[in-house]
């Protein structure tokens, strides 16, 4: 385990009501709002008229940028960085889930750059600053809530790239678990399939070196999403299922479970890729991904860490030998995604075949290898998505 640094700066309001707190926060970094949104969600649930009445409050003076696709592209971006730029915005705030949280962290970085948001995203260009952030969250998923990464595509050249911006974490989330009510059961399970792959590709499933209690921390996160997920799909508006998976969600990518760690994210640059190409939802892929990708790298070295999990979480017999015990948890992990929360098991069913594959394997392993639980080369990325198929 590596030595390391855990800081996070994030402000969390949590439970039913919270945004009644939103007026006072927010006036804290100026006088001038951008807010963020999607394609209109907010407003059919009520959301929106509240969070207006907080900012009214505040003595706000709003502007907008609603729109924002399930996989954010760079053109949305620049759309909000030029109104930052033109009317002075002091700070953004971003009312939506994680795609609508990403494309704001990009826009407070790019609003204090000249020029394309691709430069940033691609590294060609850096800035030192970035416009405070706050969050409405109304989708269990992506963590995006309290860390300091987002995620934007570029569907002109089918790139897909995760950006890191100087403290970008948002300043201040508000998590209300009844604002998922309404979230439906297909969008549940690949928001569930996405926070149980940022622990498997942050931290459980490593060569690495890590605390014990990390690991065990990493499993009750799993164990939560497997246990509240079925209920959430089940009864909607469960409070106690909602609040669960909102607080999974932010823990799972927040830092702290995958502290003394530094390996690629290997599912999900494979689905990166998927989703750039496809426009696919990332939870989806992932949850296509993940169960074959375990197939594939399983031998006697991951054998023992992919039957702990099964174990652990999935309930499999602990008295199997170790490849059989890693065969059975991913039998249970595919029966959990496929079956318990209803997701689509193959490729083909979303419409994708094999003409991409070379080009996306190429694309994700980009750097060469893909650093894991085992390196992985283009050629094994690519026999990875025809297992997908």
């Amino acid at each position: 385990m590596k030595d390391f640094v855990f800081h996070n700066k994030t402000k969390i309001y949590f439970g039913k009501d919270i945004i009644k707190n939103l007026n006072e926060e927010i006036a804290k970094f100026g006088k001038k709002v951008l807010l963020v949104y999607g394609g209109g969600s907010i407003k059919r649930i009520g959301l929106y008229d509240k969070v207006i009445k907080e900012l009214e409050k505040a003595n706000m003076k709003v502007f907008e940028l609603s729109g924002v696709e399930p996989n954010p592209r760079h053109t949305t971006v620049n759309k909000g960085a030029d109104i930052c730029k033109k009317e002075g915005i002091d700070v953004l705030l971003a009312v939506g889930g994680g795609s609508t949280i990403d494309a704001t962290k990009a826009i407070a970085a790019a609003a204090y750059y000249d020029g394309d948001c691709w430069d940033l995203i691609t590294h060609k260009a850096e800035v030192d600053k970035t416009l405070p952030i706050v969050s409405v969250l109304t989708l269990s998923a992506t963590g995006s809530e309290m860390d300091g990464g987002c995620v934007i595509s570029n569907i002109e050249t089918n790139e897909k790239y995760g950006y890191f911006a100087p403290d970008n974490n948002p300043d201040v989330s508000f998590l209300d678990p009844t604002n998922t009510y309404t979230v439906n059961a297909y969008q549940t399970a690949c928001g569930s399939a996405d926070i149980m792959s940022h622990v498997f590709d942050m931290a459980y499933f490593t060569k690495e070196d890590q605390m014990e209690m990390l690991v065990r921390m990493q499993e009750e996160v799993l164990s939560t999403v497997v246990k509240y997920a079925p209920i959430a799909i089940k009864k909607p508006d469960d409070y106690d299922a909602r609040a669960n998976l909102m607080w999974a969600s932010s823990w799972a990518l927040n830092g702290f479970l995958f502290d003394g760690l530094s390996q690629s994210t290997v599912c999900h640059a494979m689905e990166h890729e998927l989703s750039a190409f496809y426009d696919i939802t990332h939870g989806h892929g992932l949850a296509i991904l993940t169960p074959r990708w375990l197939s594939y790298v399983l031998d006697e070295e991951t054998a023992p860490r992919i039957k702990r999990f099964g174990v652990n979480v999935l309930g499999v017999n602990p008295s199997l030998s170790d490849i059989d015990g890693a065969k059975d948890a991913i039998k249970a992990l595919e029966k959990f995604f496929f079956e318990t929360l209803g997701l689509k098991s193959r490729l083909s069913e979303l419409g994708i075949d094999d003409k991409d594959f070379k080009a996306m394997a190429e694309k994700a392993c980009r750097f060469d290898v893909l650093h894991g639980f085992t390196d992985l080369t283009p050629d094994d990325v690519e026999e990875i998505y025809r297992m997908c198929l």
